[in-house]
């Protein structure tokens, strides 16, 4: 039975793709169809989407920091945004239907949650999980996750009691924790190890002491989410993560057989996901955002979540809404992935177009994280500092070149800043961003960003604003080296094969002493 799951989430996932839709979409596609035609869900399916939730959660977890979640965008909007709907949807139902308090507060959850699964999924396929709006997303998420754990303690699905409170000595297993991954290496056991935190402290732990797992999993992630090793840790994760994340959308699609009834409840929060995320975009504006950050995080958390899902699952279990309400809101968190998913793949196109009628609403004042970037006298730009552009750094400053780096990672910025190197922060996929920044000292930039689009669009953008330097990219594949050169690229390399050139060239002059003649070695390996 599993396989036929397995089989049907390939094709249907392969058919999303090759209509430029994420796969998830034919994930969800593929659970509604198979329930559709009866096929029966298995409990090895529920456990491979629960482990795929937590390793999912964990690995967003490691990629965050929790001072960013003290930030007055993060918790001003989660709260008031919560507050606001609460308070809508309480009035409307109670003047249209009179239930009870208790059903409102359930109904009204589901509309006020968005799904911090799908959120990070999207932000890490796009690897804009630390770029400012993603981390005010997944901020925002997490405070929604605590009021989630709040309800369902009020509906008493969790027993909040005193083993509850063990939560506030998790910071204690923050040094043995650092401490043992350093000592795990880098093979299959980093992999173990990352599952043993996530489903044993995380999930296991968390559920032990009353508590959500899902919300254990990313807390113990942001324990480790300073050290070094922290990327290579979700880097070795990756692939399971991937495999059992296919069942947690699968299931999604598990409801009961559709009714006009519950389709039309369905449709309702459907319809109102455009409010939702205006809703959003004007609360993050109202903190100092910018029209493009705000647009994207608000386009990020327009779904409803797994968690409202749970809440109105826990008030049907205890008698306050029908049992019809639980099967609508399981269809409205299915359709809402299925159109925030695409939506949010085309998100900066969508704001490219939208641009001039958003950027109206933008205040004077600006957020910090938000203002344009100045590179000073610098000669040289490097975008993107990872490993290949802090290589490109070292080069250009070695030759004694002006040279400044940006990033749209903090944490990298703050650690290159500590070895001395000048990185400022700077989004590359803000299309604003090239036409505010003073180029005029900059002969070269450098496009060293491990995603192609983002290439591409800070070619295009910077030959658009009239740059006349040269612009240099990387690539991986061969078919990425003609659309990044089109889009207004000078020289493109490929870094593997140069990686290749490099090592010949260091190994021919470590012969030169013998006499022997050193070769000319092309990118392509020939001589």
């Amino acid at each position: 039975m599993l396989a036929i799951w397995i089989a049907a989430a390939f094709v249907l996932g392969l058919l999303a793709r090759q209509l430029k839709l994420p796969p998830l979409v034919g994930f969800l596609a593929a659970g509604f169809l198979l329930n559709a035609f009866g096929v029966e869900r298995t409990p090895l399916l529920n456990d491979i989407a629960h482990l795929g939730v937590l390793l999912l959660l964990f690995t967003v977890g490691l990629k965050l920091r929790f001072r960013n979640l003290l930030r007055a965008e993060v918790w001003g909007v989660g709260s008031l945004q919560f507050v606001i709907v609460l308070l809508l949807a309480q009035w409307l139902l109670r003047n249209m239907t009179g239930i009870p308090l208790g059903a409102l507060l359930a109904v009204t959850s589901v509309f006020a949650f968005s799904s911090t699964v799908l959120a990070a999924k999207i932000l890490e396929e796009k690897r804009e999980m630390r770029a400012f709006h993603g981390r005010v997303a997944i901020g925002i998420l997490i405070v929604q996750d605590v009021i989630a754990v709040a309800i369902l303690g009020t509906y008493g699905v969790s027993q909040l009691d005193w083993p509850a409170a063990l939560v506030l000595l998790l910071p204690l297993l923050k040094w043995p924790l650092e401490k043992l991954l350093s000592l795990t290496g880098h093979g299959e056991l980093l992999v173990l190890l990352g599952a043993v935190l996530a489903l044993g402290i995380g999930g296991y732990g968390f559920k032990a002491i009353g508590l959500s797992p899902e919300l254990g999993a990313l807390l113990t992630g942001m324990l480790l989410a300073s050290h070094p090793r922290s990327v290579e840790l979700s880097a070795s994760l990756w692939g399971m993560k991937e495999f059992f994340l296919v069942g947690f959308f699968l299931t999604v699609g598990l409801t009961d057989l559709l009714s006009w009834s519950t389709l039309g409840l369905a449709l309702i929060p459907l319809a109102l996901i455009p409010v939702k995320i205006m809703l959003y975009f004007l609360l993050l504006l109202v903190f100092g955002l910018s029209a493009r950050t705000a647009f994207l995080a608000g386009l990020g958390l327009a779904t409803y979540s797994e968690f409202g899902l749970i809440v109105m699952a826990a008030a049907a279990e205890y008698g306050l809404v029908d049992k019809d309400w639980v099967v609508a809101t399981a269809i409205a968190v299915a359709l809402s992935f299925a159109v925030a998913a695409p939506l949010n793949r085309y998100a900066h196109d969508i704001y490219g177009a939208l641009e001039r009628w958003l950027r109206f609403f933008e205040r004077r004042t600006r957020h910090p994280d938000d203002e344009p970037v100045s590179l000073g006298k610098a000669e040289v730009a490097v975008v993107g500092m990872g490993r290949v552009g802090t290589g490109a750094y070292n080069h250009v400053r070695e030759i004694g070149k002006k040279v400044v780096g940006l990033d749209s990672d903090l944490g990298k910025v703050e650690r290159h800043l500590r070895e001395g190197r000048r990185v400022v922060y700077a989004d590359a996929e803000d299309p604003l961003l090239w036409h505010r920044l003073r180029l005029d000292a900059v002969e070269v930039i450098i496009l060293a960003l491990p995603d192609t689009e983002a290439k591409i669009l800070a070619s295009e953008q910077l030959r658009r604003r009239g740059y006349k330097g040269l612009i240099s990219a990387t690539y991986v594949w061969p078919e990425e080296r003609a659309p990044i050169l089109a889009a207004g690229a000078d020289v493109a390399y490929n870094y593997f094969a140069e990686a290749g050139v490099g090592l010949a060239s260091d190994t021919f002059e470590a012969l030169a002493p013998t006499g022997k003649s050193r070769p000319n070695i092309q990118p392509d390996g020939r001589q």
